[in-house]
């Protein structure tokens, strides 16, 4: 039965100077006065904050300098988030293009499309969303209704996505859409790079129980776009789109968002906390240098070019369930005051509201669990 293999990690020798790096830039830059918006800060937008980014050089760290980036390695730019999600930065302007559209790009897009969206993106200055979730279909990725059809040398596309996040600040989407009529669950899929600004684009807010505008729909009609619009290979958008999901499941996001959260706990415990907060602290840390080293043996296997699919998978479901207890666990052990206004009250109010919709991106538990039953030969 295959298992999960940690194995060490050769962090790059020059991890000091990238951590000291990234810790300037973010102590330059203004501190949100809201406690609350430095926990899960991967989807605080501050565009200002990416373009600063962009312009150290820590946006497409591993990308080939031809399209904007710099040519690093997987682990330099995993020392990068951890920095600026342990800090609360406000990363999510950039995120998904960063972190999955510009290395689907440089995989399946168009010369085309590399030259008009990459360097952009690099800069912090193009953003963009990923159009997967459809209505009336649950945790069910396969069941695409967008259609794509071909007119002439021009793909119509048709149909609708939803719980896109991002999309009102973004400047593009990775469609998956369904191009061969009358195809079922996952044959007959492509993906496609749609401008957002395209004609027939239009996007409508979904606000969140808390106020938040992180999610919307997002509707097309009759939007027209090139050949150079199509992804890869014509059928092959499933293929893709799942092996592009090893690296939304895998990153340091999936254990830090509450980390704002155990920093504001020992803030306020001190350095003399009464035996069950000592264990809560010590449990906390436990779990998350041992989330830590699942997390960055995948980005290892990454930069060696295998498909840790599996291991992805685990670290997203362990990630998710160390962050979502978090929030009960402090409110458990610590006796707060529920009408104060410190920042660990602003913060465990906040996760206490958000927490149980992370497991809910990057796939739901069930169909996480699935795909770990089905990678152990359990079913």
């Amino acid at each position: 039965m295959q298992t999960f293999h940690p194995q060490p990690i050769a962090w790059p020798d020059n991890a000091a100077s990238i951590r000291a790096q990234v810790r300037s830039i973010i102590a330059a830059h203004p501190r949100h006065p809201d406690p609350a918006k430095r926990a899960n800060s991967w989807a605080v937008a501050d565009p200002a904050f990416s373009a600063r980014l962009g312009a150290e050089g820590l946006i497409g760290m591993t990308w080939p300098k031809e399209y904007g980036g710099h040519a690093r390695s997987n682990l330099e730019r995993y020392v990068v988030l951890e920095e600026l999600l342990a800090a609360g930065a406000p990363v999510g302007a950039h995120w998904i293009a960063d972190r999955q559209t510009g290395g689907m790009l440089l995989r399946y897009g168009h010369e085309t499309e590399k030259q008009r969206w990459l360097p952009g993106m690099a800069r912090g200055a193009i953003f963009a969303c990923i159009g997967l979730s459809e209505p009336n279909a649950g945790s069910d990725l396969a069941s695409v209704r967008t259609q794509a059809r071909k007119r002439g040398d021009r793909w119509i596309i048709d149909g609708q996505k939803v719980w896109t996040t991002g999309a009102h600040f973004s400047h593009l989407m990775i469609a998956l859409v369904r191009t061969a009529e009358g195809s079922q669950r996952n044959e007959g899929l492509s993906q496609f790079v749609i401008p957002m600004d395209a004609p027939g684009v239009s996007i409508k807010p979904i606000i969140d129980l808390t106020g938040g505008h992180d999610f919307n729909e997002v509707f097309f009609d009759g939007v027209e776009l090139p050949e150079t619009a199509l992804a890869g290979i014509e059928g092959e958008g499933w293929k893709q789109a799942t092996a592009e999901l090893s690296l939304e499941r895998s990153g340091p996001e999936r254990y830090l968002s509450s980390t704002a959260l155990f920093l504001e706990l020992l803030r306020h415990v001190g350095e003399s906390p009464d035996p069950a907060v000592r264990q809560l602290v010590g449990r906390l840390a436990a779990d998350m240098w041992t989330l830590r080293m699942m997390s960055a043996t995948v980005a290892a296997k990454l930069a060696d070019g295998e498909d840790p699919a599996l291991e992805a998978t685990i670290v997203k479901d362990l990630g998710n369930s160390f962050e979502q207890a978090m929030p009960g666990l402090v409110q458990a052990t610590i006796d707060i005051d529920p009408a104060s206004t410190t920042a660990l009250t602003r913060v465990l109010e906040h996760l206490l509201q958000v927490a149980p919709s992370f497991s809910l991106r990057g796939g739901t538990r069930e169909i996480l669990k699935g795909i770990i039953a089905r990678g152990l030969g359990l079913r």
